[in-house]
């Protein structure tokens, strides 16, 4: 079996919080709590979950835009969070991310040409005339005319924004693309396009995507596998067919009877979970979803998903779940 791309073991990320006068830390918010995965080249691994849940935390702790708390990530081969910061600069012209905000994620005083030649200029590949024809070749890349180069970004829709921003993440030949959300933000018809190009393009430059989403229809559509996180873990990893053929965890479950079934014929039936999403800076103890879990009710098995915490085990060839009845 081919080594993977990115590995990442027993990532965390607590921030601390600070109450008083002196600024004394009372607390953690366990936002990414010993999350472990591996990513492989060519594919698109979909990490999905409710808001809060640790996604957005985890891509940026892999890319070290936020420095995680412990744990271990390898790129290549090669430790990222051992890496100083001349070797991090290197090594993120091979990682780059999309950003969930189309506008905000741009300079609004800078051309696109200006946007888009930065990078080029950082990591010493391109300047003057060759960094123009760099620019005309991304712009086209990803659907739009060279002559945008002259425009700034309010001149631009979100989804042409949206654009841009892809193009400037695949200016320096990146292997990785971390996509924050990538189309959250747009209407539903710029989705489909949006989504579209990501996976021409990934067909065409030979990218792999960790692609960070809470819309499962987006994420049916363009993964190859799906991790679904729950308050900062991982509670199921498998194969995009498998794991909406077949989910074997309650929360999981509970997600995918909330998408809508476009046939006006069909009712699903929906699993409506009850109480609120616990604090991250107080998780229960045990199974974290075990306050809110039908399963463990059925079960008469409260006791014990509140004081045993559920390890992610192989149930079947490549499907794991963190669950003591999976």
């Amino acid at each position: 079996m081919a080594e993977p791309l990115l590995e990442v073991r027993d990532l965390t990320k607590h921030f601390p919080i600070r109450k008083g006068l002196l600024s004394r830390t009372v607390g953690h918010v366990r936002a990414v709590d010993g999350i472990s995965f591996d990513l492989f080249a060519g594919e698109t691994l979909g990490l999905v979950g409710e808001s809060g849940c640790g996604k957005t935390t985890t891509g940026r702790c892999i890319l070290r835009l936020i420095e995680p708390t412990s744990g271990a990530v390898r790129f290549a081969g090669r430790s990222v969070l051992g890496l100083g910061s001349r070797e991090l600069r290197s090594l993120r012209r091979e990682m780059q991310i999309v950003f969930q905000d189309p506008y905000s994620s741009l300079n609004p005083r800078l051309t696109i040409g200006s946007m888009l030649a930065e990078p080029l200029a950082i990591h010493g590949l391109a300047r003057g005339a060759a960094a123009r024809e760099r620019v005309a070749e991304l712009l086209t890349l990803v659907g739009m005319s060279p002559d945008h180069a002259r425009r700034y970004p309010h001149e631009f829709s979100g989804g042409q924004r949206q654009r841009i921003g892809i193009a400037r993440a695949l200016a320096v030949r990146p292997r990785l693309l971390v996509l924050d959300e990538p189309v959250s933000a747009l209407d539903v018809s710029i989705q489909a396009q949006i989504v579209n190009l990501l996976a021409d393009l990934q067909r065409e430059l030979s990218l792999t995507y960790l692609f960070v989403a809470h819309d499962l229809s987006v994420v049916a559509h363009i993964s190859t596998r799906v991790a679904v996180m729950y308050l900062g873990r991982i509670v199921e990893l498998a194969d995009r067919d498998a794991l909406f053929r077949e989910p074997r965890h309650p929360y999981t479950r509970s997600l995918l009877s909330a998408v809508p079934v476009p046939d006006p014929d069909r009712r699903s039936e929906r699993i409506v979970l009850k109480g609120d999403v616990p604090s991250p800076a107080r998780p229960p103890s045990g199974c974290r979803f075990h306050p809110r879990c039908p399963l463990a009710v059925e079960r008469g098995a409260l006791a014990r998903c509140s004081s045993e915490e559920p390890v992610l085990r192989e149930v079947t060839p490549g499907h794991w779940v963190s669950c003591h009845f999976a």
